[in-house]
């Protein structure tokens, strides 16, 4: 057990926290920096499980999700005992579909809290997600694909579920729900994982399963057993396709929508017909053992919130109604359903709100800290405020970002003349010096420095706890930043395509981009790309499959090729001769690199982590692997070859300053 997860078991005195354990309905005031320990302390001295928290806004969901994590125990299957739920990042009715990592999580959750030894502590959610209908079918639409090293497969019929499920068949596996297969095999990248996974079989059996890196293809780190979530929430089942094909007479505006899902077919924004083809909404609430309990984070906040969501989406539905060709005074199915579904809910909810409305209110009475000094000096203020607290009896933890900075803290307090010690594991702790001290009684009094990412302070004077968070001493917050979603290649090319644009298509070649056109085949009416290619020759290209083709970006004008000729067949073929030409000096060249002598810098200093940890971001995957490759380059004893590019904003000179530091450190001039 960590230092911030022990402390919520000291509020199990409080009288307003008392007041909810064992109750079926309850409401307290909580100030918002000691919501995620108060909710914290709910779950472990309730003995509910799972405990499902609802916010107003996805922003409150996250930060609080993130805090939460911190205040408890680490679950006894290895998981996340503290999860997200996460809503869509799509309107309702929009065509885009949503990412890929968003549906896999989410199926995750709902997997998971239908099967016991797996279930989660806590689920925190915001309001648009919790009133999101969920798909048909979501027992089985949420059933992992389990393969464990040892186990018998076909992997015919592995590729064929993936592929029913939302994965996408590439050559080679690069993103989220992506599989590709060579040989005996199989590459996946889960839509829950943050690495790619390796299949490699014999025969029928799974003679090894590993990570592998997405940038040189190569295999990382053993696994024993992956679960491979779906990739799509929507997943047509035989009586969800069933359901599309009895809407073609029923609302005949969306023919040919209906057929597409009547048919199988997956395509980008298939989710947005969801509430079309659910007979009955189900919400996540719906799927809650007995013994759940949800918790209402400020519920005027949340019916606001709701009446909101709906407005919105009736706004869009009467706005596309015309569009469609529906009767606008129809009711359109609703993605998300009435707030009375989850704020009505019969078994009862502990509602939290931040000031008391009544006397009649249990309060938990909290406040922050907000002292913001710098990192130069503690301060007087700051250094006296630590001394009283101490003096009162006060269990103080104070959380920083990393390590580095863990260390700097302990260093700043004890110039304050304060002793405390960084806490590295869940049962000794560390000195600034290094040196391991003994076990901390985490129920006792006194001061730790713990690494622990928090966005908030709180000082609760019932349980004798205050939690300072690194941010409040030193005046900078520590961004928790996610990768940037790429766009979707062909609406990049929709967006820039253009009449008169030279375009190539897959198969057919280099041809003219006409512009759009609608063609009547088999009585229904289609949009089509209209493509010229030499001799007069037409291909007409349905809206659908626009990545099958690009957009041209050699210099020169091209050369039209001919249907069904052989133009395009031979221009390839002398672009691979080309590229093994230009690969086969590449080759000399890098022989000659690795062999010519280069300077090899030392490994990474404690300076280099210093001021590495001192960074005020959290970087990205790719970030990150960028920075771990320059310095594995730097530290060969042959010359580096390697560029670092990107668009705005992605981190190009964070990565360069650490490896200018790196040659700094090694006494060279940048």
């Amino acid at each position: 057990m960590s230092v911030l997860s022990s402390l919520p078991s000291r509020l199990r005195d409080d009288a307003a926290v008392r007041s909810l354990i064992g109750a079926v309905d309850g409401t307290i005031a909580v100030p918002d920096v000691a919501r995620a320990v108060t909710i914290a302390a709910l779950a472990q001295l309730s003995g509910r499980r799972p405990i499902v928290v609802a916010c107003p806004t996805g922003t409150m969901a996250a930060q609080l999700a993130d805090d939460l994590a911190h205040f408890m125990p680490p679950a006894p299957s290895g998981a996340s005992d503290v999860v997200l739920f996460p809503a869509w990042e799509t309107l309702p009715f929009e065509r885009v579909s949503p990412s890929v990592e968003t549906m896999g999580r989410r199926l995750e959750v709902l997997w998971r809290l239908t099967h016991e030894e797996r279930r989660p502590a806590v689920v925190v959610a915001s309001m648009r997600s919790l009133l999101q209908q969920l798909g048909p079918d979501t027992e089985r639409v949420t059933r992992p694909i389990v393969v464990r090293k040892g186990s018998t497969l076909d992997p015919h019929e592995l590729v064929s579920t993936l592929v029913t499920n939302g994965y996408r068949r590439e050559d080679m596996v690069e993103h989220r729900g992506e599989v590709a297969v060579r040989g005996a095999i199989v590459d996946v990248f889960p839509s829950t994982g943050a690495v790619p996974v390796r299949i490699d079989l014999w025969g029928d059996e799974v003679d090894r399963l590993t990570t592998f890196s997405v940038h040189d293809q190569r295999s990382d780190a053993d696994l024993d057993e992956v679960l491979l979530f779906p990739a799509r929430e929507l997943i047509m089942t035989d009586e969800t396709r069933a359901r599309a094909q009895s809407l073609i007479a029923s609302e005949p505006w969306g023919r040919e929508h209906w057929e597409r899902l009547a048919e199988g077919q997956i395509f980008d924004g298939m989710e947005s017909w969801l509430p079309w083809l659910t007979e009955t909404p189900t919400i996540l609430t719906d799927l809650l053992p007995t013994e759940a309990k949800v918790i209402l984070v400020e519920p005027r906040r949340l019916r606001d919130r709701a009446q909101d969501l709906l407005a919105e989406e009736d706004d869009l539905a009467r706005a596309l109604a015309s569009s469609w060709a529906r009767d606008a005074t129809r009711t359109f199915p609703r993605l998300h359903v009435e707030p009375e579904n989850l704020l009505g809910v019969t078994r009862g909810s502990w509602n939290l709100i931040p000031v008391a409305d009544g006397p009649e209110v249990a309060m938990l009475e909290a406040s922050g800290w907000g002292v913001a000094t710098g990192m130069g000096t503690l301060g007087e203020g700051p250094a006296g405020r630590f001394t009283q607290l101490l003096a009162d009896g006060y269990r103080i933890v104070v959380a920083a970002d990393g390590n580095g900075s863990a260390e700097r803290l302990t260093s700043l307090l004890g110039d304050a003349g304060l002793a405390f010690s960084v806490v590295t594991t869940s049962d000794s702790s560390t000195t600034s010096s290094g040196s391991i001290s003994a076990n901390i009684d985490l129920s006792g009094k006194g001061g730790v420095v713990a690494v622990a990412p928090l966005h908030r302070s709180f000082t609760i004077p019932s349980a004798k706890v205050a939690v300072i968070a690194e941010a409040d001493i030193t005046g900078r917050r520590r961004a928790h930043r996610k990768p940037r979603p790429r766009r979707a290649t062909s609406t990049t090319i929709f967006e820039d395509l253009q009449p008169g644009n030279y375009v190539v298509h897959h198969v057919h070649g280099v041809g003219k981009y006409e512009g759009m056109v609608k063609r009547t085949i088999g009585g229904i009416e289609r949009d089509y790309l209209l493509l010229a290619y030499k001799g007069g020759d037409k291909l007409y290209v349905p809206s659908d499959q626009i990545d099958t083709i690009r957009q041209y970006v050699g210099g020169e004008t091209p050369v039209l090729h001919r249907l069904g000729g052989s133009d395009f067949a031979k221009s390839k073929s002398r672009v691979r001769s080309a590229v093994r030409e230009i690969a086969q000096e590449l080759v000399v060249l890098y022989q000659k690199r690795v062999t010519a002598p280069g300077h090899s810098f030392g490994p990474d200093t404690p300076w280099q982590h210093e001021m590495e940890d001192a960074f005020p971001y959290v970087e990205t995957p790719d970030q990150r692997t960028a920075i771990d490759e320059i310095k594995v380059d730097m530290e060969r004893p042959y010359p580096m070859d390697r560029l670092v590019c990107g668009d705005v904003g992605f981190g190009k000179t964070e990565v360069a300053v650490r490896a200018a530091f790196k040659a700094v450190q090694d006494g060279k001039q940048v």
